[in-house]
C-alpha cells in the first residue's frame, strides 16, 4: 500500500476499509476543528489515493457524534495560515486536490458542520448527514468571512440561502440543509445510510466513474459549445474502455458485469 494511505496521526485517522478510504478527523475534544496537520494529511491522502485502483471511494468524517468539523481551530495562534509569504494555504490546497479527485468523495456529517467544516463537506461529491447535525457559516461572528468555502459551496445551494448563512452567521438544521440541496440524505442512522449509498456506488464501473467525474468537473465551468465539443470526444473515449465493452456484453447476456476497472 502507498505509505501515504497508512500514515495516520493522532489528529487524522487514515484507514482503508475494503475499497473505501476513510479520513477521520480525530480531535473530538476540539469539536474536530481543523489543524494545519489535519489539512495537510487529508491533502496527501486524497492525492495518493488517485493512483490506487483498489480504492473506489473516499469518506470524510469526524470522530464521535457531536461534530463533523467545527472549522479552523480559533484557539491556535495561527488559525488561518502558518506563513503569510506562502501563496497557497492548507485549506485551499485541500480544496484543489479534492476538486481534482477522480475518486468520489462522500462526507459523513456526524454532527455540527461549521465554517471551514462546510468547506470539507462541500468539496465532497455527496453528503449524508445525521438528523442532529447542524450547518453554519459563523465567520462574521469573529470578524472574518467564509471566503475559501465559497469556492466549493456557492453552486450547491440557492443564493438567498447562502447569503443569509454568510451574512447572519446563523446555522440551519439538517432538514433545512436537505431542502436546500446541501446534502443528499439525512438519517437517524448515518452509517446505515452511508453504507446504502456506498453499495449503490461500488457495484458500478470504476472506469466510468473515474472518467465520468473528470468529465463532470471539467464541463461545469464551460460555455455550452465548449462543453459540447469536449463531451462529444469524451463519449467516444468512454466506449473504448474495457468496462464499457463488458457492460454492454453483460447487458446483452442478461448478467451482472465483471468490472476490470480499465
Amino acid at each position: 500500500m502507498n505509505p501515504s494511505l497508512s500514515s495516520s496521526t493522532p489528529e487524522l485517522v487514515v484507514e482503508q476499509r475494503g475499497p473505501v478510504l476513510w479520513l477521520t478527523i480525530s480531535r473530538e475534544e476540539r469539536r474536530n476543528a481543523m489543524s494545519h496537520a489535519v489539512l495537510a494529511g487529508m491533502t496527501q491522502a486524497i492525492s495518493a489515493a488517485q493512483t490506487e485502483r483498489d480504492i473506489r471511494a473516499i469518506v470524510v468524517t469526524g470522530a464521535g457524534t457531536k461534530a463533523f468539523c467545527a472549522g479552523a481551530d480559533l484557539q491556535s495562534a495561527q488559525a488561518f495560515t502558518t506563513d503569510y509569504s506562502e501563496p497557497h494555504g492548507h485549506l485551499a490546497q485541500l480544496l484543489r486536490v479534492a476538486r481534482a479527485s477522480y475518486l468520489p468523495l462522500i462526507a459523513r456529517v456526524n454532527g455540527a458542520c461549521m465554517a471551514g467544516g462546510m468547506g470539507l463537506m462541500s468539496m465532497c461529491d455527496m453528503a449524508v448527514a445525521a438528523r442532529h447535525a447542524i450547518f453554519g457559516l459563523p465567520e462574521v461572528k469573529v470578524g472574518v468571512f467564509p471566503a475559501q468555502v465559497l469556492s466549493v459551496l456557492q453552486h450547491l445551494i440557492p443564493r438567498r440561502t447562502l447569503s443569509e448563512m454568510c451574512l447572519t452567521g446563523e446555522p440551519i438544521t439538517a432538514a433545512q440543509a436537505l431542502e436546500a440541496g446541501l446534502v443528499n440524505y439525512v438519517d437517524d442512522d448515518v452509517d446505515l445510510k452511508l453504507q446504502w449509498l456506498l453499495e449503490r456506488l461500488l457495484d458500478k464501473s470504476p472506469a466510468a466513474i473515474r472518467r465520468g467525474l473528470y468529465t463532470l468537473k471539467k464541463v461545469e465551468s464551460m460555455a455550452f459549445e465548449e462543453s459540447m465539443s469536449f463531451t462529444e470526444s469524451q463519449i467516444a473515449l468512454f466506449t473504448l474502455t474495457e468496462d464499457a465493452r463488458e457492460g454492454q456484453k453483460a447487458f446483452q447476456e442478461k448478467r451482472k458485469p465483471h468490472w476490470a476497472g480499465r
